[in-house]
């Protein structure tokens, strides 16, 4: 038994310690929107929080965050409003095939959670590790720049 408390909400899973965090987030909580890639946290689609900071959940045992505070890209929203990132990945129309962009949005968020307005240069470089396939990246760094002065 692991004790989480995810996206506010404290759960006890019946599942090994060294379960994967994406499986037990996935599977046994049913909260889909964080990604399996490649299952060894080289491409960002299953980033998560974990006390605030991003997190690949594919290689993370869930018996090392136990007791700590998880956020998923379902918890990413407060009282039912999109997040200013989630807005505006909508209006720069980042997604195609759209796969990558829950784990995106979770490291951007990561970033603007501890710097509010970083430099073209500080996004690239704290978004490095997050691969989208479809090649969305100056999107996606016009979306967080949207999102940091747009609050």
């Amino acid at each position: 038994m692991v004790n989480l408390t995810v996206n506010g909400r404290s759960q006890t899973l019946d599942v090994a310690p060294d379960v994967p965090l994406l499986w037990a987030i996935r599977d046994e909580l049913g909260l889909t929107g964080t990604k399996f890639g490649c299952g060894a946290a080289h491409c960002g689609a299953c980033t998560v929080h974990v006390e605030g900071q991003p997190v690949r959940s594919c290689v993370m045992p869930v018996g090392k965050v136990a007791g700590k505070k998880i956020t998923t890209i379902e918890g990413l929203s407060r009282d039912g409003r999109s997040h200013p990132l989630q807005k505006a990945w909508v209006a720069e129309q980042v997604p195609q095939c759209g796969y990558c962009q829950s784990g995106q949005i979770m490291q951007a968020a990561a970033l603007l959670a501890a710097n509010r307005n970083p430099s073209r240069e500080q996004i690239v470089q704290h978004m490095n590790g997050n691969i989208c396939r479809c090649g969305t990246y100056v999107r996606i760094v016009r979306a967080i720049e949207r999102a940091a002065k747009e609050g």
